[in-house]
Parts: C-alpha cells; sequence; structure tokens
C-alpha cells in the first residue's frame, strides 16, 4: 500500500468524511444511559395499610409469576395504597417477552379485593431529566398549578421539547362530602349518592338516524366536569317537583387531593415543571429551549411570581465535556511535542495524523454500537489518546531508521512496515483482548463503563489500519525540509536526538549490561518491590474504596419523622432544616446569595423519591426535603461534601427525627456504603435483630446515618364485630365498607379533564374524620334500615401498621442501612461487620438469614466480574504471543511487565494521594495489554537478532537500544495523553482519574521494567533452558532422543 497513495489516501477520506457526517446522529448525554434488566408491576390499593396490600395483592402477584422464564430476582415493597413489585431479569432476556408473560400472568389474578385498581405492568425505563422550570410567588395553590400546566402546554409545543411533566403539585380531585346528619334526614347513604353521580354522569353515543337529509348522531352528553356541575345533579325528586341536589345534602370541593404534598422555592409557594430529552435530543438544545422560553414569558407573570431554573443537567454537561475536552487538547499538544522532540518533525507529523484519523474514524461505528457522546466515552478518548500511536510509532520509528541507513523513502516505508508489522498486529490484538473483558462486566457498573472498551477498541483497530496502511503511503513521499522554519525545527530535533543518543550509549547501556551480568539479583529485586508494593494494599496504607463519588452541584437533606407526625409539625422541622443549612453556609464563609442559585423545599415526599404511592394520593406528611443548588465548583471555595458535613452537624437536633440523611452525589458510587438485608419468618423476631445489628453498626467510628429498615407506622385500628351487631344482619364486609365510604371515601366517577385524570369522591367532611369520637359515633346503617353507632356494633383494637412491607424472592426481608464519612474505608468496616457481627448474631437467633445488598453487592459482583475477566484477558494474551513466538516460555517473559505496571499504578495512587477503586482495577486490566506491546516488540527484536547469528545475551543488548526508542516514545505519549486528566483538580473528574492514574503510572513504570528488567529475565529463561538442556544430555546421553530437548518447555 506504501506505493499507493491514492487507495491510502481514500481510505483515510472515507474515514474522516464518514465520522463527521455521522457526528450529528450521535446522541448526546451527561452519563451513559442504558435500560435494566427490570419490570415493575405497579398495583394502586386505595386507603389500604402496607399488611393489607402484601396479604390482598403482593402474595397472589409473586405466587403467579415466580415460575417464568428469565427471572433472576423478585424485590416487592408494600406500602400505604400501593404495592411494587419489581421483577430482575436474567442478563439476556428478551425484556417484551418477559413483559408480556409478566402481565398475563398478572391479569390472570381473580383474587383481588374489590377496591384494589387495574395493575399497570411496565419495563423500568431511567427518565433522562434535563432541568426543572420553577413558578414560585405569593399565590394560591391553585393559581400557581394553573400557571404550570400553562407553561407545560407551551414547553412541549417548542420543536427541542417532547416531554414535560408537573411535580410539587397536587393532583385534582372533587370531593363531594356529606355531613352525617344529612344522609340520616335524606335516607341517603354515601354509596348511594356516588351510584347517583355516576348514573347522572354519562357521556355516550347512541347511533344515528338515517334521514332523508343524511345520517343524524344521536348522543347523551351528561358528562359533568366542574364541582358547580355535580352540585347540580339531582338525587331525590317528589311529585310535587321538589327535588333535592347534591349541593343540597353536602359541599362539592373542587381542589385537590387530601394529600400533604407542597413545594418551596425560596420560602415561597411553587410549582416545578420537570424537563426531560426523548430519543436524540441534546441536554443543550432542551435547556436552551427552557431558557427562550422564559426570556419571552417572564416579563408577563403576575406581580410578585418568578421563574427559577433548577437543576439544569446541560450546565453538568458542557462543564463536563469542556473539562474533559480542555484535558484532551493538552494531552495532544504534548503527545505532539514529546515525538517532535524524538522523530523528524514531518514524521511526528503524520505520526500525530493518526489521532485524528482514528477518532473522526471511530464517529463512524458509534451509532451502530448505540454509543452517545458523553464523559465516559469522551475519557474513553483520552483513555486511548497516547495509546493509538503507539503503532504509529513503531512503525515511523522502524521507516525513519531506514531512511537514516540511507533507503529512499518509498524503500524505507517498504522495509520499515515488513520489519515491525507482525508484532504490531499482535500488540495491538493484545490490547484489544485486555480491554475486552471490559465488555462483560454484569449489572449497571458494566452497562455504565461499557462504552470505555467499545470506543478503545473501535479507535484502537483503526488506528492499526492507519498505521499499516495510510501512514507508511505517507511517509513514503514525504521528504525531509531543508529550507523554511521546519527546517530550524529539524536542526533543533537532531541536536536532541545526539543528546538521545549519547544516553543510551553511556547512562542505559551501562545499565542493562550491569542487569544483564547481575540478573539475578536484578530479578530479586523486582520481585521484593512488587512484594512491597502489594504490602501497601494489603496493610491499608494504599485503601481501596468501591467507586469515587460523583459531586453534585445539588446537595439534598431529607428528613423522616415518625409516621403519622402532622403536617404542621413537619413543616416546622422543615424550617429548621433551612435555618441549620444558612448557619453551615456561614460557618464556610459563603453567603447564600454568592454560593447558593436556589434553595428547594418539599413537604410530604422526597424529590428523589421512586416510591409509586405518591402517585395514588398515600399521605406522607412525616417527610421533608431541602435541597440546596450551588454554583458550579469552580465558583465556590468549599466542596459539597463540605457544605454536607457542616449542615449534618448545625441540624443534627431536630426533635423527633427518626433519620435525617445528606446527599451530595451522583452517579456509581452514590448510593449507601453499608446495607445489609435480613430475613426471617417471624417480623417481630426481623425487628428485634435489625435493631441490633444496627446498634452494633453505630459503634464503628465513621459510620453515620444508620437505618434499621423499621420506622413506627401509624396507629392502627382493628375492628371486631360484635354478635349483637350480627343479630342484626351485620356482617365484616357491611362495616368495612361502610366505614372506608365515610372515612376513605366512595370514588363516583374518574374523567378526563384536559391533561389531567380527576377523581370525584364523595366521603364525610374533615370535621367528621379527626377524632376517636367521629370514629366510634359513626352510625352504621342495617339491612332492615336500622342504624347502630360502631362502637357498639365492633370492639376496637389498637395497634400500628407497618411504614412499609419489604420482601426479596417470597422472603420478609428488612435492610440496615448506613453511610461513611470521607476517609472512613466501607470495604473494611463491611468486611469487620461479615466477620465480627453477623456470625454472632446469626448464632443468637435460629433462622435468621443475611446477605449482602446495594453497593457492597454491587461490588462484590463487579470486582468478581473483574477477576474473571482478568483471567481471560491474561490466558487470551498468552495464547496470542505463544502463537505469535511459538513458544510457551517467552510469553511469560513479554508478561512479566504486567505485574511490575502494577507497581506504578499502586505508587501512582499513592502519590497522589487517592484511593484505589474500581476504576483503579479497570485500568489495571487495561494496563496488562498496553505494557505487553512494548515487552513483546523487545523480544520479538531479539529474537530476530538470534535468527542472524547473534549470542542470547548479545541480542537482547542489541534488541534494547534498537527498541529505546519507540518504547521510550510510546509509553511517554500514553502517560502525557493522560497527564492533564491525571492533574485536574476539578471535583468532576475525581471517579475518573483513578483509572488515568493506574494506566499512566503503570505504563511509565513498566517501561523502566521492560527496557532494564525484561533483559535480565530474558536470560534467566536461556539459562533455565540450557542447564536443562545438559540435563538431558546427562541423563539420556548425547545421541539420548535424537539429542534434542523436547519443544514443550520452549
Amino acid at each position: 500500500m506504501a506505493q499507493n497513495a491514492v487507495a491510502a489516501n481514500l481510505i483515510m477520506g472515507l474515514l474522516l468524511i464518514g465520522g463527521v457526517i455521522m457526528f450529528p446522529n450521535i446522541k448526546q448525554e451527561v452519563f451513559p444511559e442504558f435500560e435494566l434488566d427490570l419490570v415493575l408491576v405497579n398495583v394502586p390499593y386505595p386507603g389500604a395499610s402496607p399488611s393489607e396490600v402484601e396479604q390482598g395483592v403482593i402474595l397472589a402477584i409473586e405466587e403467579s409469576i415466580q415460575g417464568l422464564d428469565g427471572i433472576k430476582e423478585l424485590r416487592s415493597t408494600a406500602t400505604e395504597s400501593v404495592a411494587v413489585i419489581a421483577v430482575e431479569l436474567h442478563a439476556g432476556t428478551d425484556g417484551d417477552r418477559a413483559l408480556s408473560d409478566i402481565k398475563a400472568a398478572v391479569d390472570r389474578i381473580s383474587s383481588f379485593p374489590e377496591e384494589v385498581e387495574r395493575p399497570i405492568v411496565s419495563l423500568f425505563l431511567l427518565r433522562k431529566h434535563v432541568a426543572s422550570l420553577v413558578i414560585h410567588g405569593d399565590l394560591t395553590e391553585e393559581e400557581l398549578r394553573n400557571l404550570a400546566e400553562n407553561a407545560r402546554d407551551d414547553l412541549v409545543a417548542m420543536d427541542d421539547i417532547s416531554y414535560v411533566q408537573l411535580s410539587g403539585v397536587r393532583p385534582y380531585e372533587i370531593s363531594v362530602e356529606v355531613p352525617q346528619e344529612n344522609t340520616r334526614r335524606y335516607g341517603l347513604g354515601l354509596e348511594q349518592i356516588a351510584a347517583r353521580i355516576r348514573a347522572a354522569s354519562v357521556d355516550m353515543p347512541g347511533g344515528g338516524i338515517r334521514t332523508d337529509g343524511g345520517e343524524v348522531l344521536v348522543r347523551t352528553t351528561e358528562r359533568r366536569r366542574t364541582g358547580e356541575e355535580f352540585g347540580d345533579i339531582v338525587l331525590l325528586s317528589s311529585p310535587d317537583g321538589t327535588e333535592v341536589r347534591v349541593r343540597d345534602v353536602g359541599t362539592v370541593i373542587d381542589g385537590f387531593a387530601e394529600t400533604d404534598q407542597e413545594s418551596y422555592f425560596l420560602g415561597r409557594r411553587a410549582a416545578l415543571v420537570d424537563v426531560y430529552r426523548i430519543g436524540d435530543e441534546t441536554p443543550i438544545n432542551v435547556s436552551d429551549a427552557v431558557k427562550a422560553y422564559i426570556a419571552e414569558n417572564e416579563a408577563s407573570l403576575p406581580e410578585g411570581v418568578e421563574f427559577a431554573i433548577w437543576s439544569d443537567q446541560s450546565e453538568v454537561y458542557r462543564d463536563r465535556i469542556d473539562l474533559l475536552m480542555r484535558n484532551a487538547r493538552l494531552g495532544l499538544l504534548l503527545v505532539l511535542f514529546t515525538l517532535g522532540l524524538f522523530l523528524e518533525v514531518r514524521l511526528a507529523f503524520w505520526v500525530t495524523l493518526g489521532i485524528p484519523i482514528s477518532f473522526i474514524g471511530s464517529l463512524l461505528f458509534m451509532p451502530i454500537a448505540d454509543v452517545s457522546i458523553n464523559m465516559i466515552s469522551l475519557f474513553a478518548f483520552i483513555i486511548t489518546l497516547g495509546m493509538v500511536v503507539d503503532d504509529a510509532i513503531v512503525v515511523g520509528e522502524a521507516i525513519y531508521k531506514q531512511r537514516q541507513d540511507g533507503r529512499a523513502p518509498l524503500d524505507a516505508a517498504i522495509a520499515g512496515v515488513r520489519e515491525v508489522a507482525a508484532p504490531v498486529i499482535f500488540a495491538i490484538t493484545t490490547s484489544c483482548m485486555a480491554f475486552a473483558p471490559l465488555l462483560f462486566i454484569p449489572g449497571v457498573m458494566g452497562k455504565f463503563f461499557y462504552v470505555i472498551p467499545v470506543i478503545v477498541i473501535t479507535v484502537l483497530l483503526i488506528s492499526l489500519v492507519e498505521s499499516l496502511v495510510v501512514l507508511p503511503a505517507h511517509l513514503a513521499h514525504s521528504k525531509p525540509s531543508t529550507r523554511g522554519p521546519l527546517a530550524f525545527v529539524n536542526k533543533h530535533q537532531q541536536r536532541f536526538s545526539a543528546q538521545y543518543e549519547r544516553f543510551v550509549d553511556f547512562t542505559y547501556n551501562p545499565t542493562v549490561r550491569w542487569t544483564v551480568k547481575n540478573r539475578y539479583l536484578a530479578a530479586a529485586i523486582g520481585i521484593a518491590l512488587l512484594i512491597s508494593t502489594l504490602g501497601l494494599i494489603a496493610g491499608g496504607r494504599v485503601a481501596f474504596i468501591f467507586m469515587p463519588k460523583i459531586e453534585s452541584n445539588v446537595v439534598r437533606a431529607q428528613l423522616t419523622m415518625p409516621f403519622g407526625t402532622s403536617v404542621e409539625q413537619t413543616r416546622r422541622a422543615r424550617v429548621q432544616m433551612e435555618e441549620s443549612l444558612q448557619i453551615a453556609l456561614a460557618e464556610l464563609g459563603a453567603p447564600g446569595a454568592t454560593a447558593v442559585r436556589g434553595q428547594l423545599a418539599q413537604v410530604g415526599g422526597f424529590s428523589a423519591d421512586r416510591n409509586p404511592s405518591r402517585n395514588f394520593g398515600a399521605a406522607a406528611s412525616h417527610l421533608a426535603e431541602v435541597a440546596v443548588y450551588l454554583v458550579p465548583h469552580e465558583d465556590r471555595t468549599f466542596t459539597a461534601g463540605d457544605l454536607t458535613d457542616a449542615w449534618r452537624d448545625a441540624g443534627a437536633d431536630i426533635a423527633g427525627a427518626e433519620s435525617l440523611t445528606f446527599r451530595f452525589s451522583a452517579g456509581p458510587g452514590s448510593g449507601g456504603a453499608i446495607d445489609i438485608e435480613l430475613s426471617h419468618s417471624d417480623m417481630d423476631i426481623l425487628e428485634t435483630a435489625a435493631t441490633r445489628l444496627a446498634e452494633r453498626v453505630g459503634t464503628y467510628a465513621g459510620v453515620i446515618e444508620i437505618d434499621d429498615g423499621f420506622a413506627v407506622g401509624k396507629e392502627q385500628l382493628d375492628f371486631r364485630l360484635r354478635p349483637e351487631a350480627r343479630s342484626l344482619g351485620l356482617t365484616e364486609a357491611d362495616v368495612a365498607r361502610q366505614v372506608r365510604s365515610s372515612f376513605f371515601g366512595v370514588e363516583a366517577v374518574r374523567q378526563q379533564r384536559g391533561r389531567d385524570e380527576v377523581r370525584t369522591y364523595v366521603r364525610r367532611p374533615l370535621a367528621e374524620r379527626e377524632s376517636m369520637y367521629d370514629l366510634e359515633s359513626l352510625l352504621i346503617r342495617t339491612n332492615q334500615g336500622g342504624e347502630i353507632p360502631l362502637g357498639l356494633a365492633a370492639d376496637v383494637v389498637r395497634g400500628h401498621a407497618y411504614t412499609e412491607i419489604k420482601r426479596v424472592d417470597q422472603r420478609r426481608v428488612v435492610q440496615v442501612t448506613a453511610d461513611v464519612t470521607d476517609g472512613t474505608n466501607a470495604a473494611e468496616v463491611m468486611a469487620d461487620i461479615e466477620r465480627e457481627q453477623v456470625p454472632a448474631l446469626l448464632a443468637d437467633i435460629p433462622g435468621l438469614h443475611y446477605r449482602i445488598a446495594g453497593e457492597q453487592k454491587d461490588r462484590m459482583e463487579s470486582m468478581a466480574a473483574l477477576g474473571r475477566g482478568m483471567i481471560f484477558a491474561l490466558v487470551g494474551i498468552f495464547g496470542l504471543l505463544a502463537v505469535a513466538f511459538k513458544s510457551y516460555a517467552q510469553p511469560i517473559i513479554v508478561m512479566s511487565a504486567i505485574p511490575f505496571g502494577m507497581i506504578g499504578a499502586v505508587f501512582g495512587h499513592l502519590v497522589m494521594g487517592y484511593d484505589m477503586s474500581f476504576m483503579s482495577m479497570m485500568g489495571v486490566v487495561a494496563l496488562s495489554g498496553v505494557v505487553v506491546n512494548d515487552s513483546l516488540l523487545l523480544v520479538d527484536t531479539a529474537n530476530r537478532y538470534r535468527r542472524e547469528g547473534a549470542s542470547h545475551e548479545e541480542a537482547i543488548m542489541r534488541a534494547g537500544r534498537r527498541r529505546f526508542r519507540p518504547i521510550l516514545l510510546t509509553s511517554l505519549t500514553t502517560f502525557f495523553g493522560l497527564a492533564p486528566m491525571i492533574i485536574e483538580t476539578s471535583v468532576q473528574a475525581r471517579f475518573l482519574i483513578p483509572m488515568a492514574l493506574s494506566l499512566g503510572f503503570g505504563v511509565l513504570f513498566a517501561t523502566f521494567i521492560i527496557l532494564v528488567l525484561v533483559p535480565a529475565l530474558y536470560l534467566i529463561v536461556e539459562d533455565v533452558k540450557d542447564r536443562r538442556a545438559r540435563w538431558w544430555n546427562f541423563v539420556y546421553g548425547p545421541e539420548g532422543s535424537s539429542g534434542e530437548v523436547p519443544a514443550g518447555g520452549e
């Protein structure tokens, strides 16, 4: 191909033009988005307690679906008014088929209680939230909601926005509140009133009349839509024309559902319009559309009402992409500068050109692989920034050497490629082999980082084509500059080359000569260094954590009061949380006006809460959240972690609080550090076990926010029907139905009003639902038309309902969770708990079972998969090298650089002050393929010199001198390509830096090992082979077995 520049240029043009054309079709997002192998079954059971939800709904669903194909785990949660069953599927299971099977199984259930609503079965989808438009001011709830609805309709009509949703507002509801006195006066029960409202609110087509003039449609249109219209419905009429309407027997309230959800922004009532992106919509375009809407409509808002942006993810996208692009540009300059020092300028230019060719060419395949432009994929490009020129450096340096020996450019290109083509191909193959295991990490972590191996392998394969096809054609027609600026630069480059040659002759060669002469001592020193490095990890000098936290600009404090706490008490606690936030900001020397862009508070739930019960009107008056939206990290003097610690200290004294947790991170590593799941058949014993374990967990230093998984639920009143009530013909069902009608309400009708589904309930007024007296004095109607107070009809048994009931694989469980402070090693704490605390607990409580859940479960699964992948990679690399060298021994020499590269990775973390993490280990797995390349090149060159007749010692010495420059260059370019990321101070990049540390420092240290220690190991292997040959001749004699040593040891 070196002779055909046209073909080479066409290939280059195809990669560049194809990548540019494909670029607009690539999705853009902050982090990779993926589908979870999860099917959700949501079943509303209005008014039911968690125990009733479990017994009436969950048990039936679990039994019906537990035997279906593809199910890995069943996780069920029963809360007030709703059941949620999360069905985790095995990897590779057809999600649509599983969804269909589960839906069919649920639809076949006929034992649900009458009040249970239609189950909703769906695949779990992660919504792609971009930003929230906050509307806040001194308005009524209805006025705020109307403004929010108008904003929602306007936004969704814009070209760049497809999906918008309201939050922080209560759903509409029409309530007909009928006093008990009126039901007695008119002889109407609540169920009768609901039935007549339902019958009078119809909208039904009646067909058509065929007349001579055409067909005329017939329709009954009595659908009521407003409270006033419902008040006009006639309930009773007499012969004299007297009518009793709904408004005569009760009060019709056209308002909101009886929930306690409310939102505040900067202390004022607020409504939120959450904006999401769908398909190929980009965060930047969606955010810009929201900002354009604000600019256009802000002036028309009522006085005292303002717009605000909350949690704008496009800013995060811009900041993180800019950060990575800045590091990439700086790394590219460092790579070009490094190449320019060692190679002639034109050669350095053509070698460097392989970077944009490979990068842009890879864009051609990103949509095919369903890979987006995000923080992780851009980091993958940075990883390859130095690696992508490795093969080009080897090929270019070989051609450069041929030209220095006096060959013509075309002949030098052909000879250079022939010299190194085989080792280059095997080197790229081993690199791809090292990254391949990262494709098969299971779970969320595997899906999150899947893009790294995809991009690295794609870029490396394209770079292989570029280095063996395009680069030689360009160098074959490139001549050194003898005039102009390039000649001046080449002159200085030649001076550097002379110094380089002097260094090789007078520093490197003597060092290798000493190493070769004292090869056993050198090997012992290397092994001792490796053992001491492993000791740094084992001794805790370099700690290991699963995943560094990704700091967010939003810090949340989530408060849980005792279940049943009044909304007034929770509001007061919310104000106390806001006051403690101001104290924390003052302590950090950052007044809110300069460090805070917004402050959002909610009562009645958590914004990050995925509990669907909130969508069905379940009360949550005991929950409150205060979130603060900080200015970017570069514009403040403290981190989100600093604020979290100060806020926790300032707000720790909220009276009666069951828990107060703080969150400031997002992405992998943001979950609870300690998560232990206990199960037992007896709920009381399970509660005791969870409490004891939580107490023991609390004894560890640095462990915070401990939750035993149990919360005291609402007081529950159970009824036991008395014999005298039975004598009147009453049954338990009669009493239960009438109590439910009075206190929860009877749903009369459900209809669509605009975009909203509005339910109409008939119930008692709030004033008749506030005390035990109201309950006991409730009149129960008998079948004969008589009445009896509930207090006389039934005995009331007091108790407490569970806040929620969790089940895993058809067993009740409870989770004991906790987090740790910065500087506390969660893995060490967790290991000690498993070793010391859990066995004692299991011994004390027969029948108790446990398992690790949450982040620690993900860590163990991911680390186990990574370990298996590492073994697979090593075996694959060994196999490739064995085929290449036709030997079993020489691959071991080549692969000896891998453990020594680990030394550099560990010391890199130690020097830079980082803990080892899952990302670090991913870097070590990738490192195994990178460091092998240079070792492969060195041993291959030594073998070539051996074939030419040189001795083993001479061959390895000459190989070290001949390959010193390309080995040093490939390592330096890899390190300098990653160097800007390694020294990056932004907190947004901290979770990526450990992988860069492992690769960068590992490659740098492995270079020294390859150039100095590998020659010693090469000769040690030859010594072993010689001794074995002498032993063979001693045992069998020079004529034994044809005088040949078996090839199995080669």
